[in-house]
């Protein structure tokens, strides 16, 4: 399976939304690139789209936003606990 690949705008957009702190490390995976902090992935950026990992509130409140959904990297199978947006 393909996995979609960023363009360089969005990638610099991603760069740019990272916290600048010590504890956050980005790694690449599947051609597209996560942010972690203590082993936990909190933000990613798959294609065009960035996902996030939010607190209860915060998720039903983004998945209101046009244009977001659970995260779903692979038809079938979502990750219910990431939010993706453009």
């Amino acid at each position: 399976m393909a996995f979609p690949r960023p363009a360089p705008a969005s990638k610099d957009f991603f760069d740019a939304v990272v916290p600048d702190d010590p504890r956050v490390q980005v790694w690449p995976m599947f051609g597209n690139f996560v942010a972690f902090v203590n082993g936990n992935m909190f933000l990613g950026l798959f294609g065009e789209a960035v996902f996030a990992r939010l607190n209860e509130a915060d998720h039903a409140a983004l998945l209101k936003a046009p244009e977001t959904a659970v995260f779903e990297p692979m038809p079938g199978r979502p990750m219910k606990e990431y939010v993706s947006f453009p």
